[in-house]
């Protein structure tokens, strides 16, 4: 009885805000990126209907990870140009399109597929700025060229743990001091900038003091994180040069004593947007990242990162079995209608996405 009188309370106080249940499944689609298999796009696909009802985006991958022998969107540049032309004349609004194009070992576009290849963050940093931005340059101009228009790029973590596996030994970080990794990552921004691709710096608050690989389990950064990390952080939006960030599955039990930085209110809105004054758009990270999906179902996924300030949820559906985005909606406008999420986090996400559209 009691959740039939909430969903009448609340189809009239969505209607009196001039909203209907569609129009809130659209919302929340907006909100969320997606991965899916496929070289092209056809009217059957999953992901045709999906972006017909208002996905926010999606994320390309050159390999299948369940068959490394099997290509799941990029085979050559011809091929993924028309890829994204079609998917982007499905969609009413801008869709983002999104990829992970560091350089060194984190490039989905290779030199075999046509592209240019990049060196590794700390590799860049050990030549002049006027390689690293010519180097960046002819990246952005190859994501333009192929209709990409989001990089999950650059890494602004601060290399200070020498051991850490899945930033610092991959060469992902441009160094260990702010100033470095600031002056690099300008640059990289810069010329994304120019060719009308989003940049989106990661991992806030900071993976680079890390022991642990968020991609395999929990991370527990309490005892080696530093303020310092925050300082990039601090440069990009005080200067306004940030287009969008990304957050890190890392607990911090000085930040959140319960919740990892994705899913944390003290860290997404207390810290970055308080204290740090961030107002542009915030994406998670994988959410089926194993940091994540081994200690908290969809529903508990959802419901505490989108209270915690995250404005774009992603899924890259790199498991065998993939989430999708009906069950995303569903799960989200359960939430609403049960008022564990409220509809304004909604209304505000899609202000900020609408926003960070317009620059493209």
């Amino acid at each position: 009885m009691r959740i039939f009188i909430l969903l009448i309370l609340f189809v009239m106080s969505s209607f009196a805000q001039g909203y209907s249940k569609p129009d809130i499944e659209r919302m929340i689609a907006k909100m969320v990126i997606l991965g899916f298999n496929g070289e092209n796009v056809s009217k059957n696909s999953q992901i045709y209907k999906d972006i017909e009802a208002g996905l926010g985006g999606v994320i390309l991958f050159d390999k299948d990870p369940n068959d490394k022998n099997k290509v799941k969107n990029i085979r050559n540049k011809e091929q993924l140009k028309k890829l994204n032309q079609d998917l982007q004349a499905i969609s009413k609004q801008k869709l983002l399109i999104s990829i992970d194009q560091e350089g060194g070992v984190v490039q989905r576009l290779k030199t075999d597929m046509g592209f240019v290849n990049t060196l590794k963050a700390s590799e860049i940093a050990q030549k002049a700025e006027e390689f690293a931005k010519n180097s960046y340059q002819a990246m952005a101009k190859d994501l333009k060229d192929v209709g990409i228009n989001v990089d999950f790029a650059p890494v602004v973590d601060l290399a200070l743990n020498k051991n850490n596996k899945v930033i610092v030994t991959r060469g992902r970080s441009f160094g260990e001091s702010s100033s470095e990794v600031t002056k690099y990552a300008s640059i990289f921004v810069d010329e994304l900038k120019k060719q009308n691709v989003i940049s989106v710096l990661k991992h806030f608050p900071g993976h680079g003091s890390s022991l642990a690989d968020s991609h395999l389990g929990f991370v527990d950064i309490t005892k080696t994180w530093t303020k310092k990390e925050l300082e990039p952080y601090k440069y990009f939006i005080n200067n306004n040069k940030v287009d969008m960030i990304m957050t890190a599955h890392v607990f911090n039990e000085n930040l959140d004593k319960n919740y990892p930085a994705t899913l944390s209110y003290n860290v997404n809105t207390k810290l970055l947007r308080e204290q740090l004054k961030y107002d542009g758009v915030l994406i998670t990270d994988d959410l089926q990242m194993s940091a994540i999906s081994k200690h908290y179902d969809l529903k508990t996924t959802l419901r505490l990162s989108i209270n915690s300030g995250v404005n774009l949820l992603l899924f890259a559906n790199q498991l065998a079995k993939p989430v999708t985005l009906k069950e995303i909606v569903d799960t989200v406008y359960s939430e609403i209608l049960s008022e564990n999420i409220s509809l304004e986090k909604i209304i505000e996400s899609n202000k900020k996405i609408d926003k960070l559209l317009n620059n493209i």
